[in-house]
């Protein structure tokens, strides 16, 4: 194979006034280029099975309302926002039946003192929504009055005239 020469090719260096220029028109190309992908998207139908298609943008009414987004997030996720004196009311109404639900002291001991550090913390925050009238609980009246509803809930002592029926284990060791 014969040798091939080839012509020198010599880069000069731009100056600023050519650089900027040259960013200046890849600039005003690059959306030529973004259109041209999109165009290519469609052509091999990369938007045909997206959800929502042909149907309009909701939120987008007369009106624009920048937190359309927001409001739609809540409805689908069904939330409640609520101010923190609302909120600490209901928390308050339910709590006895959430302490119900523990099994140890310790563990609604525990709820009472979260409970009452949100309460405290919200009486030294500045107000938003209704003045806050939740007053923090007694944590040691609290876990008596949970005592006693737990005791009451516990069945009453099998009778010890019956007799006691032992289970026969089905795989037995020698």
């Amino acid at each position: 194979m014969a040798e091939e020469e080839f012509p020198e090719v010599r880069v000069e260096p731009l100056s600023d006034a050519e650089s900027r220029a040259a960013a200046r028109r890849r600039l005003r190309d690059a959306h030529s280029w973004v259109d041209l992908q999109v165009q290519q998207a469609i052509a091999r139908g990369d938007f045909d099975d997206l959800p929502g298609a042909g149907k309009p943008i909701e939120g987008l009414g007369a009106e624009h309302d920048p937190d359309w987004w927001l409001k739609k997030l809540v409805e689908r996720e069904q939330l409640v926002v609520l101010p923190p004196s609302i909120q600490l009311r209901k928390d308050d109404a339910a709590l006895d039946d959430l302490l119900d639900e523990q099994a140890t002291e310790q563990a609604a001991r525990e709820l009472v003192e979260d409970f009452n550090a949100r309460v405290i913390k919200a009486r030294y925050s500045l107000p938003s929504g209704p003045p806050l009238i939740t007053m923090p609980r007694d944590v040691e009246e609290t876990v008596a009055a949970w005592r006693e509803r737990r005791t009451a809930r516990r069945p009453a002592p099998a009778d010890r005239d019956q007799p006691v029926r032992r289970r026969r284990r089905w795989l037995r060791r020698k």
